[in-house]
């Protein structure tokens, strides 16, 4: 143990209470006695009922929604860490809310992913622990130490286990196509690009497919899924094309608006997600299927306070 803190400790928000609560078990640790209140005006308070001076604290808190509320609950409780004298602070957010407001694409947009990296700066964090962050250039928003984990290994485990023939994995837009590559590669099998053009916002077009989905099981892989637009209109594409199936995988399931429905009513057999963003028991429907980061960002954690390399957690073409 890291001589400089006096040991670590885990609180968390109310944005993924059973997320903070695996990561905990993981380390053997119990969760910091700590509660986020709301009052009734809509304002958050907070009360840390231990002591957490010279310690090394990791709080573990997505911006998912409501991702305002989740943001605020973040940053007092960034805040009181501070002022109760703790030792370092780690922000442990296992899914960045604003993450796609990354860059101006109009004239006078807003970049407000880089305005959420200075708010937690502000409020007191020493370092960041993420996973999949949208956009790559997001690391390079902070002016604090940021660590950023895959979830792609585990959705590859996930898909290695189901041992489906003549595979194929299959990008849903161009943005997709690294993370695509990497599963292909993990896989051992083909990938396929899907040419899709959006007209606006949560919105979606197929406009063809690149390479060979005709009698393949074919796996759709992104980052998140928010609306499933961009997800079911490419699996119904897919399968019109004369593939066998076709499944989807993702490290956020956002699952916003019509996104269950959507889901419920595609060629999709099956959509693997992982549980950094808490899903309601209303969304848990048959073709979803949970899958758990806690030893991931457990180890990482681990990592990050004996100061060990976290490059050891990755193999492979996840490294």
């Amino acid at each position: 143990m890291d001589g400089n803190f006096s040991g670590t400790k885990i609180i968390t928000g109310n944005g993924n209470k059973k997320l903070a609560e695996d990561i905990a078990a993981y380390l053997e640790l119990p969760l910091c006695n700590a509660d986020v209140l709301h009052f009734s005006d809509g304002e958050i308070g907070l009360n840390i009922n231990e002591s957490v001076r010279g310690s090394d604290v990791f709080v573990i808190q997505p911006t998912s929604a409501p991702c305002n509320d989740n943001l605020m609950e973040l940053l007092i409780l960034i805040d009181a860490l501070k002022r109760a004298s703790a030792g370092r602070i780690t922000a442990v957010m296992p899914y960045f809310g604003y993450a796609r407001q990354d860059r101006k694409a109009k004239s006078h947009d807003p970049i407000t992913a880089k305005l959420v990296a200075n708010l937690i700066t502000t409020a007191g964090a020493d370092r960041i622990l993420t996973m999949d962050l949208h956009s790559n250039q997001i690391q390079g928003f902070f002016d604090i130490p940021l660590d950023h984990l895959t979830g792609g290994s585990i959705i590859a485990r996930y898909f290695a286990a189901e041992d489906l023939d003549n595979l194929t994995v299959v990008a849903p837009d161009a943005g997709s196509v690294k993370r695509t590559r990497k599963l292909a590669r993990a896989l051992g099998v083909p990938f396929a690009i899907i040419d899709k053009e959006r007209p606006k916002p949560n919105e979606a077009e197929i406009m063809g497919v690149i390479g060979d989905v005709e009698g393949k099981n074919c796996i759709m892989i992104d980052d998140m899924i928010d609306t499933a637009g961009t997800i079911t209109a490419g699996a119904n594409a897919i399968m019109e094309l004369g593939a066998a199936s076709v499944r989807a995988g993702c490290t956020h399931g956002v699952f916003s608006g019509p996104a269950m429905d959507r889901i419920e009513k595609s060629a999709l057999e099956e959509i693997v997600t992982l549980d950094t963003i808490e899903i309601p028991e209303s969304k848990k429907i048959d073709k979803l299927k949970i899958l758990s980061s806690a030893d991931v960002f457990g180890r990482a954690i681990d990592y990050i306070h004996l100061g060990r390399p976290l490059s050891r957690l990755f193999t492979g073409n996840y490294s």
